[in-house]
């Protein structure tokens, strides 16, 4: 596939997993929408929503992570925090992955709720590239487990 917007990709993962449970496979599913929707509204300047977009991509795939692990949450925070003790403290994934969800909750707050956000193209294009490389890891972790 060639490049997608402003993310540069060279094709998307696969939908779904391999061993994984159905509301996981879902979630997977969902953030890989979430990473299309972000390249189209990035692609059409809708940069603050697009960034909610990507943060909304990290977010499903933490979620994914969680419940494979019997762990579901109905707020943020709570989805953050158990990601961190569950998988970034553990080591289980690379530490940057929760840095990034936690970047990417404190950009969506602002594009969310501010009127002049100047939130830069490049970086939402990086988030977008965050949460495809996020969604890669887990994928991997989640075949592996």
């Amino acid at each position: 596939m060639e490049k997608v917007g402003y993310a540069c990709v060279a094709q998307y993962p696969q939908r779904g997993g391999v061993g994984v449970n159905d509301y996981t496979r879902k979630l997977l599913d969902k953030a890989i929408d979430t990473i299309e929707a972000a390249e189209l509204l990035l692609d059409n300047e809708k940069i603050d929503i697009a960034a909610g977009r990507a943060y909304y991509a990290l977010f499903y795939i933490a979620e994914a992570l969680l419940n494979e692990k019997g762990l579901q949450f109905s707020k943020h925070g709570d989805v953050i925090g158990a990601y961190g003790k569950e998988f970034s403290k553990t080591k289980l994934l690379d530490q940057k992955f929760h840095r990034w969800l936690i970047e990417g909750f404190d950009t969506r707050q602002i594009g969310d709720y501010h009127v002049d956000t100047h939130i830069e193209t490049s970086f939402v294009a990086d988030m977008i590239n965050k949460a495809r490389e996020f969604l890669e890891a887990a994928q991997k972790f989640l075949e592996k487990k």
